[in-house]
């Protein structure tokens, strides 16, 4: 019986080539979205969870309470591990760490003439009971025996020793301010696998960090990070309350910020806080492109619907000469059933190769590494996906086809029902609203990232490039790396150049407790970005004044400071300029008001924020003069090998940087106009194949019209119109839910375009024009049809 169903199954898809290629066509474009899609989401919904007790890591958070805002961050006392683990009993055990992000650009190690740039990070010795770090070679215990222990990745140590065996124990340089100095290699470690955010080449003794950072010591501080493993069991609720004291009771009557936990693996995806509170994150993204592939998938199956009611007509003879010899109801929905998951599965073998074809550009787009690995998950997730097309795609004409009455086929009486014609309808107009959604999205999103790209940010990143530079905290460094910095402004084509330690994409510190005469006792707690910069730090990046003047050309810049507008506004000050500040124990005289300008992403409002002049920075900016970008370079280069012998001049636009700031938004565009496009190619194959089934229905009636006089346009009117009207339903829907879900969207960023009514007319413009296009050849093939065939077809 089985058999005979597979013959007859196969046979009705080769007889009707057309309907099953549009078929095969839109669901194996819907397959591969989907399993595009589901990849991506797979991923990253995996990153992170790379630790052995993932479920009991947790990371401690920081909501600091200023001007009408709770800002959320990571920077916790340098010693607040020791004591959680000591105190609070739900604590199995903790750790104190600094990142690589804490150290950017990262320092240069070096062993003989070999120098590479690195990423650092300190650790403590608990830091292997919370974390997966495997050893490949030495042992981990003794990278704690002293301060100038250190361990490398090993593509790191392939890279600077050109092996990983015979290692242990030789001594490398490294350079970073006051952490310079050699130290001895005590291991190698298998870096962090893909799923992790954070990547580092070297691991350092946290003991050093301490030593050198001794302010680090006290409740007050906040730049290392703190992570804990809970017991298990533990009452995260409760704990979080204990923590919430927990620093008040040690800092000894100084007001510290309100400490709480966040689970580690949640850090990526839930990485948004408002006023406070977690408010989603990258989730959203995720969430969004589940329902992408959802939708995706749906069209498809409606065009199977659509497409197999439509051509019911055609069987129905073979349904009623089947129910007279005795055929009932359910074999005939098995069979229809079987065609449906035949035809899926014969979409799931061209979706695996459309797969395979694009996943190197899909990899591209997204900044991944996926792969269509067959794991027993994957085959699992993919048989039932495919499963449940054909189930959903085949059921309706299934039941509809099988409900076909044998006297009324054979009679030749049978009809449409306006049931059939009103649900065919309905599904075209869902299909184009989710359509119509997708193309007003997608304007609406490339419209925001080009806002962002183009938008004044009050200081220039054009022609701008930016290197790092290996500092050590003594004089002869000082001394040559001003010169340097002189040299590179002398340079012909340069215009400005100037170092920094903080820079202007939200790598900045922050401080509080400043004092200014009129302080009042509530702005005590008033948060200033705190950007730390050369002399010509300002000239350099354009950053206009209100008032005052730039930094001295002199080591006196070191006793001045320069406020934004923002800072002045909320510290109340009326006429600044000369005023007398105190920033830790520092006094510094105000000498500019700079304008407001972002110096984090338009996700926020400009805050309050000092510039403080610094002898050297790590990072050097410069800005080129237009038209002699390539000869400047190589003159900047020249300079740099001299500066820094032995190292690899490495630079980038700071075009380039600003745009990492959202590189989540442009891949999501990306992804979204390719994902849209494919919606709307499915719904169209779906629209193509109705129309080719309406004007073969309609051929007698349009002979016939041709025969009295209508013409070509005339015809092809009669044709187009009811699907005109029928996208034109579906964009009324549509217009509505997308402008809602825009708004909610574009309500995520401080700086954000209007969405005009220009792109809903645009979109319904694409729409129409799009359907047109799409029944446009069936309607004037059948306008154009000689009348006698037609009508002696019958």
């Amino acid at each position: 019986m089985l058999k005979n169903y597979f013959k007859i199954a196969w046979r009705n898809l080769i007889k009707d080539r057309q309907f099953t290629f549009l078929n095969v066509l839109g669901l194996s474009v819907g397959l591969a979205c989907t399993l595009l899609i589901g990849l991506w989401v797979v991923d990253e919904l995996n990153m992170e969870k790379y630790n052995p007790d993932d479920a009991r890591l947790y990371q401690v958070m920081v909501r600091h309470k200023g001007e009408n805002v709770i800002d959320v961050g990571w920077g916790t006392p340098g010693i607040l591990a020791t004591a959680l683990k000591k105190e609070l009993p739900a604590v199995e055990n903790a750790t104190e760490l600094v990142p690589p992000s804490w150290f950017h650009p990262g320092g240069v190690a070096g062993v003989a003439d070999k120098k590479l740039k690195a990423r650092p990070q300190y650790i403590d010795s608990n830091y292997f009971a919370l974390f997966a770090c495997p050893f490949l070679q030495g042992d981990r215990r003794q990278l704690f025996a002293d301060k100038q222990g250190v361990a490398l990745s090993e593509p790191y140590a392939m890279a600077l020793f050109g092996t990983t065996r015979d290692i242990i124990g030789k001594t490398i340089h490294y350079d970073q301010f006051d952490l310079s100095g050699d130290f001895v290699v005590r291991g190698v470690f298998r870096p962090n696998p893909a799923n992790a955010t954070e990547q580092f080449d070297l691991l350092f003794n946290y003991a050093l960090f301490l030593e050198k950072k001794n302010w680090l010591q006290t409740w007050t501080s906040t730049d290392p990070q703190t992570f804990v493993l809970t017991k298990a069991g533990a009452d995260i609720a409760a704990l979080d309350k204990q923590l919430a004291g927990f620093g008040q009771q040690k800092a000894n009557k100084e007001k510290v910020d309100a400490w709480f936990l966040a689970k580690f693996r949640d850090r990526y995806l839930y990485n948004n806080y408002e006023n406070g509170v977690q408010s989603g994150g990258r989730i959203t993204y995720v969430r969004l492109f589940i329902l992408i592939a959802a939708f995706i998938l749906l069209i498809a199956c409606i065009n199977f619907m659509n497409l197999s009611t439509a051509r019911a007509a055609h069987r129905a003879k073979e349904v009623g000469i089947k129910k007279v010899v005795g055929a009932g109801r359910g074999s005939l929905i098995i069979q229809y059933l079987g065609e449906s998951l035949l035809l899926s599965f014969l979409s799931l073998g061209v979706a695996l190769a459309l797969v395979s074809l694009l996943l190197p550009a899909f990899n591209e787009i997204t900044a991944k590494q996926l792969h269509l690995s067959f794991t027993a998950p994957l085959i699992l997730a993919v048989l039932g996906m495919t499963i449940l097309t054909g189930l959903v795609a085949g059921s309706y004409p299934a039941f509809y086809l099988s409900a076909f009455r044998p006297v009324a086929v054979l009679k030749g009486t049978l009809r449409t029902s306006l049931g059939e014609l009103w649900a065919r309808k309905g599904l075209v107009v869902f299909q184009f609203t989710l359509s119509v959604i997708f193309i007003a999205g997608v304007m609406i999103i490339y419209r925001q990232i080009n806002y962002i790209e183009s938008r004044d940010t009050g200081y220039s990143r054009d022609r701008v490039i930016q290197f790092s530079i290996p500092i050590k905290m003594d004089s002869a460094t000082i001394v040559a790396a001003s010169s340097f910095i002189k040299e590179l402004n002398n340079v012909p084509g340069v215009v400005n150049a100037a170092g920094e330690l903080h820079n202007l994409l939200g790598d900045h510190g922050s401080v509080y407790g400043l004092n200014w005469p009129g302080r009042n006792p509530d702005q005590s707690k008033l948060n200033f970005a705190n950007l730390e910069v050369g002399y010509n730090f300002l000239e350099t990046m354009g950053i206009k004044l209100k008032e005052g003047r730039y930094f001295s050309q002199n080591p006196n810049a070191e006793h001045e400071i320069i406020f934004n507008e923002a800072a002045i506004r909320a510290m109340g000050l009326k006429e600044p300029i000369g005023r007398t500040v105190q920033v830790f124990d520092e006094k510094r005289t105000i000498v500019g008001v700079a304008k407001d300008f972002n110096f984090e992403s338009v996700y926020q409002s400009v805050k309050p924020a000092l510039f403080r002049s610094y002898p050297l920075g790590d990072e050097v900016l410069v800005k080129l003069r237009k038209g002699s970008e390539a000869s400047t370079i190589a003159a900047v280069k020249t300079a740099y090998t001299r500066f820094n012998p032995g190292m690899a001049f490495e630079y980038k636009y700071l075009d380039e940087y600003y745009n990492q700031l959202y590189s989540a938004e442009i891949r999501v565009g990306v992804l979204a106009r390719y994902f849209a496009g494919l919606a709307v190619l499915i719904s169209c194959l779906g629209l193509f194949g109705l129309a080719a089934f309406t004007a073969q229905k309609r051929r007698k009636e349009i002979g016939i019209r041709k025969v009295i006089g209508a013409s070509v346009v005339q015809v092809a009117y009669l044709l187009s119109r009811e699907f005109v009207v029928l996208v034109g339903i579906a964009i009324a829907i549509a217009f509505p839910v997308a402008w809602l879900a825009m708004r909610h969207w574009l309500e995520g960023f401080a700086y954000r375009v209007d969405i005009g009514y220009d792109v809903f007319v645009l979109t319904a413009v694409a729409a129409v024009g799009i359907t047109i296009v799409t029944i446009g050849y069936q309607s004037f093939r059948a306008a154009t049809a000689n009348p006698v065939d037609s009508l002696r077809s019958e």
